[in-house]
């Protein structure tokens, strides 16, 4: 299998485990990354991180040779899979966690992208190269790389095809932090930040923030105190206001 899936505490955590590939995509490891996030979906988690195996890698892109001599519905066909795939990350009800160590190019980095967080280290090496192919990202790269650094960033890396290198990217806000030691347990830690929080607050702050790039402000006001209001109406927010009263810690039920 080049994709493993195991639990650690409140966290699933997916390793890519191609190293000999630098655990490059294929369309094959699309279709097992696919069958893994169902597996953490009937799972009792809070988070999801995402590693690739090796030390070299987080993943360096898709699988050239799987994608030459291709029809063009083909090619349209497979752009469409890589989308649906990482979308079903940026969708999950949980927090996901990209944990970059080495190279995240093309598909590596549109996978990162999809994730609600980047961790890096101080090895990690960032870019879409695609434009040195004559291609253009196809697996949301174009779509969510703007949402995050900025439309004229976003340009300049597109179209230049530049490596990032991991200060860089912790400065434009391609990575949230630069962790030292030991990445999966600095993952592992970063996860902890958040997942002693209620999973039902979580997800209407992450929808509110997300939808808020899409729409005018007012129409985003609107549906910030739809959501608000919708959270005040949970048994999370009657636990979380008591314990405040009561000074506990609260004992989240996620409904």
């Amino acid at each position: 299998m080049a994709v493993d899936l195991s639990r650690d505490g409140d966290a699933a955590i997916l390793t890519l485990n191609r190293p000999e590939k630098l655990n490059a995509l294929s369309f094959a490891v699309l279709g097992e990354i696919d069958a893994a996030l169902d597996q953490v979906k009937e799972w009792p988690v809070r988070a999801l991180i995402v590693m690739g195996a090796g030390g070299k890698a987080f993943c360096a892109g898709a699988d050239i040779e799987e994608l030459r001599h291709r029809t063009l519905m083909q090619q349209k066909a497979g752009a469409e899979i890589g989308q649906a795939v990482f979308e079903k990350i940026a969708r999950l009800p949980i927090i996901s966690i990209a944990m970059i160590e080495g190279f995240a190019f093309g598909g590596g980095l549109e996978l990162a992208l999809a994730c609600t967080f980047r961790l890096g280290t101080s090895k990690a090496k960032l870019g879409l190269p695609e434009i040195k192919l004559g291609l253009i990202p196809g697996y949301g790269g174009t779509q969510r790389l703007p949402r995050i650094v900025g439309e004229t960033r976003a340009l300049e890396l597109i179209l230049s095809g530049r490596t990032v290198l991991a200060e860089e990217a912790l400065r434009i806000g391609l990575i949230n932090r630069l962790v030292e030691g030991n990445p999966r347990e600095a993952a592992l830690a970063f996860a902890r930040e958040f997942t002693g929080h209620g999973l039902v607050a979580l997800h209407l702050a992450r929808e509110a923030v997300s939808r808020a790039l899409d729409v005018p402000i007012l129409e985003g006001l609107k549906i910030e105190a739809d959501l608000s209001t919708l959270a005040y109406r949970t048994s999370d927010a009657e636990e979380g206001m008591a314990a405040f009263i009561e000074k506990r810690k609260p004992e989240w039920k996620d409904g």
